[in-house]
């Protein structure tokens, strides 16, 4: 696990190693072990390493025999060892025993497709300099567990592990697009090709880019999930699989563990963990004050029963940590609030362990999240209802009382509007926070005229409609693959454990695992008003009751008593701050009167744009882009 960073110039001109090196400083947390600067011609690649696979010997950058293909790479590849074999069979020979030297060699072999034998979570950049040329590879996992930013300017091209790397450069003014402003309001976060920053991209999940001369080439998609379904399941495939794929996982010449819950996913991790007899096994969980997220005492009977080392805390969420130390490692708006209990658990994980497993991914590969009973229901019933009964939904919707302080049962404007809507636009608003027009009616009027054209369910709505099958459960399934997992939660996860220098790795999201399993039917993933049936059942004869039939549990943070409690003057003052040009500030004052008097619940908004502020603080932002 490592942070890599670099620039191919266009010119034929000598790389400053100076702005190298500041590039490659920005993500020292990444890699707290090491720091290498390479020059290549017109090429430099910084590289920070924190040692995983072969800690002594496996220094990057890594060379073929030549030295004319180069590679600084981030992340893990779980078959090296296959393929380290394979390609000394063919006559190549290696120098380390580190996983990222198989790229060289199996890039002389295979060229641009090497990609289709990895298995693994990476970003990487390798330097093709045979023959005297240079050609650049900038590559990114299938399912976007390892992030890639790049920028071009007139100078050239540049990138990093992180925007903050890219932005070192000086190559690009720290402007915000008005455009990822509207999105971040709408959904809590900037997804899609089109970085934060004004002029950034990232390299999308399973992706791979060309370049010559310093200019952008080509960016092609390597891989994707199924676009069909397949038929069910039995039990023993999905436990032969999940045990193959933590078993691949287990390699490290560090310290490895796995986060435990109570939940399912990372039961499951830790049970097959156990069962590969890798030597002791090593859980980490933390708990919370507040019953309703607090899953400690579960997660303790199963350590327990697995015989592993537990090491457990009980944390208190502390706010400032999202005010003041988590806005530099989110080097873009991220408003999910449990980026705060992510910190602190991969705080607690690297006091014992440098690499660590999770049970992310789960709940996307077999319909997990509750809003996936919530769509199946509710497109059962918008079926059953036909036009005449849709359009009296809708109508109904409209006039509905909001009733936001209200219990849920009591809550049907979103379902009678939901019912009454297209399935891709119902279902898009279970994972946004607010409706478009909402956010529009808080910024100001200049601004929001720039942004008539543009509407954040656009980029969403493609992805649902890539898939080709009726059945809406897995187009949404395939959306949140393309958008909410790797932009919100798996940012979350890499930029939470990457600020304490810990490595993560998701054996659910092994893409293997995912483009066999996410596609099952809609009835083997809900069924009877629940997710997971699939992996429910798989799981049986291994888990107990009170894990696989338990009530799911959020491991989120208590926003509300924050808001009116320590938080109060925060939010305040941060609405003070916020740009003038950006936001009409009397409604943003109403908010807060509305949320502080009991009328109107807004402490998600509040907490987005407080989020939002500090943000723009931290990383000196000077506006939004023209």
């Amino acid at each position: 696990m490592c942070g890599i960073a670099g620039l191919f110039l266009r010119e034929r001109a000598r790389v400053d190693e100076r702005v190298l090196a500041a590039m490659t400083d920005a993500i020292a947390h990444r890699g707290p072990d090491d720091r290498t600067l390479h020059v290549a011609g017109r090429v430099g690649l910084g590289y920070r390493r924190l040692s995983v696979i072969d800690p002594a010997g496996g220094r990057q950058p890594l060379f073929n025999e030549a030295r004319d293909v180069t590679v600084i790479f981030n992340g893990e590849l779980y078959n090296f060892r296959e393929l380290r074999a394979e390609l000394q069979q063919a006559g190549h020979a290696f120098r380390t025993g580190s996983d990222a030297e198989v790229l060289v060699h199996l890039y002389e072999e295979h060229g641009d497709h090497l990609l289709e034998r990895l298995v693994g979570m990476f970003a990487f950049a390798l330097l093709d300099a045979r023959g005297g040329r240079e050609r650049l590879l900038l590559a990114r996992d299938p399912l976007g567990v390892k992030p890639l930013y790049y920028a071009e300017s007139e100078r050239g091209l540049f990138f990093g592990s992180e925007a903050k790397a890219v932005l070192a450069s000086g190559e690009l003014a720290r402007e915000l697009r008005p455009q990822a402003l509207l999105d971040y309001l709408v959904q809590g976060y900037v997804g899609g090709t089109e970085a934060a920053w004004s002029g950034m991209q990232r390299l999308r999940p399973g992706h791979l880019l060309v370049a010559e001369d310093g200019r952008v080439q080509s960016v092609r998609r390597y891989w994707d999930m199924p676009r069909q379904l397949r038929g069910p399941s039995q039990p023993d495939e999905i436990l032969e699989w999940l045990d193959r794929c933590v078993k691949d996982q287990l390699v490290s010449d560090v310290p490895l563990g796995a986060f435990l819950s109570g939940g399912i996913d990372s039961t499951a991790v830790a049970t097959s963990m156990r069962r590969a007899d890798a030597g002791p096994l090593v859980l980490c969980s933390v708990g919370f004050r507040e019953r309703s997220h607090d899953e400690l005492p579960i997660a303790q009977r199963t350590a327990a029963r697995l015989g592993a080392v537990h090491h457990t805390r009980v944390l208190e969420p502390d706010p400032a940590l999202a005010l003041d130390t988590l806005p530099w490692f989110f080097d873009e708006p991220l408003a999910d609030p449990s980026t705060v209990p992510t910190y602190l658990v991969s705080k607690v994980a690297r006091e014992h362990v440098t690499v660590a497993l999770s049970g992310d991914g789960g709940d996307e590969t077999f319909g997990g999240y509750r809003r996936y009973v919530h769509d199946v229901a509710e497109n059962r019933v918008r079926s059953a209802l036909g036009s005449p009964g849709r359009a009296a939904a809708r109508t109904l919707g409209r006039v509905y009382p909001r009733l936001d302080w209200a219990p849920r049962a009591l809550r049907g404007r979103t379902f009678l509007t939901n019912v009454g809507d297209e399935p891709a636009r119902a279902y898009w608003r279970s994972v946004t926070r607010i409706e478009r027009a909402e956010a529009v009616a808080l910024l100001h009027p200049d601004l929001a005229a720039r942004l008539a054209e543009h509407d954040p369910f656009a980029e969403f709505a493609r992805h649902y409609r890539v898939p080709e099958v009726d059945d809406p459960l897995y187009r949404a399934q395939y959306a949140d693959f393309h958008t909410y997992l790797p932009d919100q939660i798996l940012a979350k996860a890499d930029r939470a454990s990457m600020a304490v220098s810990l490595e993560v790795r998701v054996p659910l999201l092994d893409h293997r695992f995912v483009e066999r399993f996410a596609n099952l039917p809609a009835n083997e993933k809900v069924r009877n008003g629940r997710g997971k049936h699939a992996l429910r059942e798989a799981l049986r004869s291994r888990l107990p009751a009170e894990v696989l039939d338990g009530a799911k549990r959020g491991f989120d943070t208590p926003l509300g008593e924050w808001i009116r409690g320590p938080l109060r003057e925060p939010v305040r003052a941060a609405l003070e701050e916020l740009p003038g040009d950006w936001f009409v500030r009397s409604t943003l004052h109403n908010l807060l009167a509305e949320h502080l008097g009991g009328a109107r619940n807004h402490d998600r908004l509040l907490w987005s744009l407080l989020v939002l502020e500090r943000w723009r603080e931290r990383h000196a932002v000077t506006g939004l882009s023209a």
